[in-house]
């Protein structure tokens, strides 16, 4: 072989080798081999029959204090939402009639009476719920359940939030973690301190996990862009990196139902025109809710086994910050509703439902038990609204639909 192309080979080997490494490094540094593997053995959703109803779930790490701000600023933050959120999303309807819908997480530690009152007004208006976040560290299972009973129990004396179970009368919430550390699932311990964390929460009434996607956080897990129920193993942290798929005629299985939102590749925002941007469903400035990303939570296609024509989208985003919320409450999500409203309800290929967190779990509880046709009629399937929250009107039901509801638990 000649010379020239001995050292021209030798040359390629040399920058392949690099460029293999650097893309080792920039994987690593975005905790991307948790989950790609998960990632490139994606099956594709099964063709559907008839339209697909498309479940849009928006979650809200609400801290008001972030930043360790003072009151002034906090009340200025929750004064923009209460004043913007209503004129903003009563431009919008899904199929049934419906505003979008908010789901607030507010954290136990940054209670004040004063934010969650006017929260609550919006949710008595119909443009929301309220659910429960926490951030902890070094946390002990005692102090965790007083904590959230605790909590539980003043969300839904003072604010009229969580809805009460029918069977048992048990309060019954949804969780986002602080910090992304679900079940001590950070390799330092961090942000957490509690391995059996999934056990106490289904004990104090927890019905799902909305944490997930947490990536590039070292806390997101094997299994992405999926709905499961994640066996505790007290004795080991992150318990919920693997579990048992939610399916059609299936049955509750271990100890808490997590509900992920999308989690993929973007290869359209490249970093540095070569590495694609992680696609996790964060919504803020500098990740806007652009028309080409709802396109791609669509095309993700997460949904119970067997129920593939029911799709939820579960985004999420940190409301609070002054520099996200022009795109939270401005033209940017006027422009996604218009987006989903335009191409993602139609009623012959798509059918949009605006849904809070529990009704996503609902609905998601009524595939499990193998309820078909629109989903809107299983809105709360299982668990009821909270006293606090206006009953939703459904007028989007057709007349036949509106009287078979009255065979489902809670759509009297």
């Amino acid at each position: 072989m000649n010379p020239t192309m001995v050292i021209a080979l030798l040359v390629l080997a040399v920058l392949g080798a690099l460029f293999c490494a650097a893309a080792w490094l920039a994987i690593r540094s975005r905790n991307m081999q948790v989950w790609l593997g998960s990632y490139l053995r994606r099956r594709p959703r099964s063709a559907v029959q008839g339209p697909t109803h498309i479940m849009f779930c928006f979650v809200d790490h609400y801290e008001p204090a972030w930043g360790r701000v003072d009151l002034d600023t906090q009340r200025r933050r929750v004064d923009r939402w209460y004043r913007d959120y209503p004129a903003m999303a009563s431009r919008h309807r899904d199929a049934d009639g419906r505003p979008p819908q908010h789901s607030f997480f507010y954290p136990e530690e940054e209670y004040l009476p004063e934010h969650l009152d006017k929260i609550a007004g919006l949710c008595a208006d119909g443009y929301g719920e309220i659910e429960i976040h926490l951030h902890h560290d070094n946390d002990t299972p005692e102090n965790f359940c007083a904590t959230i009973s605790r909590f539980n129990e003043l969300l839904h004396a003072r604010h009229g939030a969580l809805s009460r179970d029918r069977r048992t009368g048990q309060l019954r919430f949804g969780f986002i973690h602080g910090n992304w550390s679900l079940d001590n699932s950070r390799a330092d311990g961090r942000w957490c301190g509690l391995n059996n964390e999934l056990i106490l929460l289904r004990e104090l009434g927890c019905y799902a996990d909305f944490t997930l996607p947490s990536a590039p956080s070292e806390t997101q897990t094997r299994t992405i862009n999926a709905i499961y129920y994640a066996t505790d193993d007290p004795c080991h942290p992150k318990s919920h990196d693997t579990g048992t798929p939610v399916r059609v005629d299936g049955t509750h299985t271990g100890d808490l139902m997590i509900i992920q939102g999308p989690l993929g590749l973007d290869w359209k925002r490249r970093r540095k025109l070569v590495m694609p941007r992680i696609e996790n469903a964060d919504v803020r400035h500098s990740c806007p809710p652009t028309p080409e990303r709802v396109d791609a939570w669509v095309r993700t296609g997460i949904h119970v086994e067997g129920r593939p024509d029911w799709i939820f989208i579960k985004i999420h985003t940190h409301g609070t910050q002054e520099r996200d919320m022009d795109t939270l409450l401005g033209e940017p999500m006027h422009a996604m509703h218009d987006h989903l409203e335009k191409h993602y309800n139609d009623g012959r290929r798509y059918v949009l439902h605006y849904v809070t967190a529990r009704e996503t779990y609902n609905i998601i509880k009524a595939a499990e038990a193998g309820m078909q046709g629109n989903p809107a009629r299983y809105r709360d399937f299982e668990l009821p609204p909270p006293p606090g929250v206006t009953r939703w009107t459904r007028q989007g039901l057709a007349p036949d639909e509106v009287e078979a509801t009255a065979d489902v638990p809670g759509m009297e």
